[in-house]
């Protein structure tokens, strides 16, 4: 009795693995969407701190723009983040295709 359940609990999970594999793609999928628009957003925040630090310097504010390179420093490190997540996402999306 234990191998017949056994055997069709292994026959019901062989079944029903490609429905899991297609979760993965989808996953996969919204993780690199996500992952483009924190880019996006973490480049205008770059952009818009460089701004900053050059309005801070015209007006020789030293100390504000010191804040504002903080700053930027601190965005440029989470794209690179960002970055590094995509390039996983599209890994795991290119083997999770491949796998299917």
């Amino acid at each position: 009795m234990k191998k017949l359940a056994t055997i069709s609990g292994l026959l019901l999970l062989g079944l029903t693995a490609p429905a899991f594999a297609g979760n993965d793609v989808t996953q996969d999928r919204r993780e690199v969407r996500q992952d483009r628009r924190e880019i996006r957003h973490d480049t205008r925040e770059i952009h818009s701190d460089r701004r900053a630090v050059r309005a801070d310097l015209r007006a020789g504010d030293r100390r504000e723009a010191r804040h504002d390179r903080r700053e930027l420093k601190r965005d440029e490190r989470e794209r690179r983040g960002d970055r590094r997540d995509l390039r996983q996402d599209r890994r795991d999306l290119r083997h999770d295709r491949r796998d299917r």
